[in-house]
């Protein structure tokens, strides 16, 4: 991925909403190449997906640590938590727990169900969740 590419996905994690035409100008480049770059991007996996992140005075996010059962493949689990509303993003992770997830939510609730779905998905033995307070 060369500077430009660089600069466009961290134009497009600021604003996921920024127009080819306010991407071009500040990258120096047409509309249409910036549209060709961007869809190269998607087509390559570098850009998975576009997403809309609600605000901490609106809504409420978790970090939540999974520990899973060893006899259980990592992947099938991920695979199960794709499927489950309010988890943003999956990372298998190294350490003590095995998978964290990032939930994100309209409020408390929905990220206490989320949560509640998580822990019923056979193979994870253990989780520890962390309330998101404030971003900094």
């Amino acid at each position: 991925m060369d500077k430009i590419n660089r600069k466009i996905v961290e134009i497009l994690k600021e604003n996921g909403r920024a127009t080819y035409i306010n991407i071009g100008k500040k990258v120096g480049l047409s509309e249409g190449a910036v549209r060709k770059r961007i869809k190269t991007l998607v087509d390559s996996g570098v850009i998975r997906r576009f997403t809309v992140k609600i605000g901490f005075t609106e809504g409420a996010e978790a970090i939540t640590l999974l520990h899973i059962n060893p006899s259980f493949p990592t992947s099938e689990i991920c695979e199960k938590l794709k499927e489950l509303p309010n988890i943003e993003t999956i990372y298998e992770v190294t350490g003590q727990y095995t998978i964290a997830v990032i939930i994100s939510a309209l409020n408390i609730a929905e990220v206490n169900d989320c949560i509640e779905k998580i822990r019923r998905i056979d193979g994870v033995a253990n989780t520890n969740t962390m309330i998101i307070l404030r971003s900094v």
